[in-house]
């Protein structure tokens, strides 16, 4: 990919967002920016295109904060509520070009596509009322690069507890969201990136996530130039101290930041 990418992520939470509801430790506590985390979500844009990986409850607010009113598709790891639980908002990109309508392409592997129809079938009645998500779904397959508009794209595979999950390679960046294995035929996928930005959810294991140490295990493995933990919960600590645990050119992410590759 020639084309310079800028990376947004959108989120870096983990399901239950930073603040945790009722939760009165420091972390939750704290007024450093970088410690409050939406549900985790990224945006890739390549020259004209816009792609978001994931749409989870947080979605309109994150799309909101960036000025998005357009893009090109979305992409989804899997199919819990924390990564799909946004996609009625796309009704708003829908129509805002009003009376012109777009639809928005949603990529995704068959289990994964198979929840959003069910989670939405109200978005695909033969009869539908006025107003519902204008959604066209793609089924990928995990195994083979596939391309839209242009900008090829490479399924990375990687298991969450019990279920696969699908990380994106754009170029020279790797994003990969709720990892807990992966297969070293999917790690020779990551050589030659750049950037790699990876789950970890905190310090300690954890029986269907990525730790820090597991992320740091993959990340000396890929030897990117630059490494970003994404999708974290209050317990990995105060940004400002937490960071200063990890090795050089690995950072802990926070919602917006931008990553030029």
């Amino acid at each position: 990919m020639a084309k310079k990418a800028i990376l947004t992520l959108l989120g870096t939470g983990t399901s239950q967002g930073v603040p945790v509801i009722g939760c009165r430790c420091e972390v939750c506590r704290s007024t450093d920016a970088r410690d409050h985390r939406l549900r985790t979500s990224a945006m890739v844009e390549v020259g004209d295109c816009r792609f978001i990986i994931d749409a989870g409850p947080d979605f309109r607010q994150q799309l909101l904060r960036e000025g998005v009113s357009h893009i090109t598709a979305i992409l989804l790891t899997h199919k819990h509520k924390d990564h799909i639980g946004g996609i009625d908002d796309v009704r708003a990109l829908n129509f805002v070009d009003y009376p012109q309508i777009h639809d928005v392409n949603i990529y995704a592997t068959a289990d994964t596509v198979a929840c959003v129809r069910k989670d939405y079938d109200y978005a695909f009645f033969t009869v539908r009322y006025r107003g519902v998500p204008e959604i066209v779904l793609h089924t990928i397959d995990p195994e083979q690069p596939f391309s839209i508009a242009g900008v090829e794209i490479v399924p990375i595979r990687g298991r969450h507890a019990h279920f696969e999950v699908t990380g994106y390679r754009f170029g020279d960046m790797v994003y990969l969201t709720d990892f807990k294995e992966i297969d070293d035929s999917e790690i020779a996928k990551l050589k030659g990136v750049k950037v790699l930005v990876v789950n970890a959810l905190r310090f300690t294991p954890h029986d269907s996530h990525f730790s820090v140490s597991d992320a740091l295990q993959l990340i000396e493995q890929v030897g990117p130039d630059r490494a970003y933990l994404t999708h974290m919960s209050h317990e990995v600590g105060l940004h400002s101290q937490a960071e200063r645990r990890l090795p050089n050119n690995v950072y802990f992410a926070y919602d917006g930041l931008k990553i030029e590759i």
